[in-house]
């Protein structure tokens, strides 16, 4: 078998399908497909074709400039076009909740804001699994999603954690405040120290982005804004282990 066409087999493995006729017969197939990255300033009439069938398809579509799909391929092939496919379906919002009521527990979720790395996701995954937490909610935008990486990450744990995904976090904080959950975001500067949250009730923990944390108006709808005690010369956690520490907090809380 030559190079290319090895180059080509292990992309699909890992759940990346680039160049145009491949996306288009992926699109067509009905593959669950995660996003789709396209070429931005391209008015290619297959790149539009591909849009609008993506769209009318529920996925998401995101215009990236030629670097980043240089950078995100495997095959050096990609056409204008990468596609990543997603390892299972997501779930609702309902589903989760719904979740929590049957095992007889008050709700534990984490909301991931704009988390873009994929391997911190499928930590966060991880992590939320082991401590019996009821589900991980993440953007349709900016945020990494169930992708092969996602799922080798989590070792597994996307097959048994139900993830949702929604179009606007603020808008869900409001709808889950609502319902009697508590919103606790991580941040260094919350006014409420780790130890002295109340993490027994209803809660949802939020995580912030690798950079700049949480944006300006989910930081606003949290309830409560936890700060973990740093004792060491560098002031903040990576995201996925930040959420490790506020979800063994909460299974310390309620045992």
């Amino acid at each position: 078998m030559d190079d290319k066409r090895k180059e080509n087999l292990t992309a699909e493995a890992d759940g990346v399908i680039e160049g145009r006729n491949a996306v288009i017969e992926a699109l067509w197939v009905g593959t669950s497909i995660d996003k789709i990255y396209l070429q931005k300033g391209e008015t290619d009439r297959t790149l539009g074709h591909i849009a609008s069938k993506a769209r009318a398809a529920g996925v998401v579509v995101v215009e990236a400039d030629r670097r980043k799909l240089d950078a995100m391929s495997r095959t050096h092939a990609h056409q204008g076009v990468i596609a990543l496919c997603a390892v299972r379906e997501y779930a609702g919002v309902e589903d989760i909740l719904r979740l929590a009521e049957d095992r007889g527990e008050a709700p534990l979720l984490v909301i991931c804001d704009e988390l873009s790395d994929p391997h911190n996701l499928g930590a966060v995954i991880r992590t939320a699994e082991c401590a019996g937490a009821h589900g991980v909610i993440i953007p349709k935008r900016r945020s990494a999603g169930l992708t092969a990486v996602v799922a080798k990450t989590s070792a597994g744990a996307v097959s048994y954690l139900p993830v949702a995904r929604v179009a606007n976090i603020p808008a869900l904080l409001k709808e889950l405040k609502e319902r009697g959950v508590w919103v606790f975001g991580a941040a260094a500067e919350g006014s409420v120290p780790l130890y002295e949250a109340d993490l027994k009730g209803p809660a949802a923990i939020v995580i912030g982005n690798e950079g700049d944390g949480m944006g300006r108006l989910v930081r606003e709808s949290c309830d409560v804004l936890v700060s973990i005690p740093m004792r060491g010369r560098i002031s903040s956690l990576n995201a996925s282990a930040a959420a490790a520490v506020l979800l063994y907090e909460a299974v310390r809380q309620r045992r």
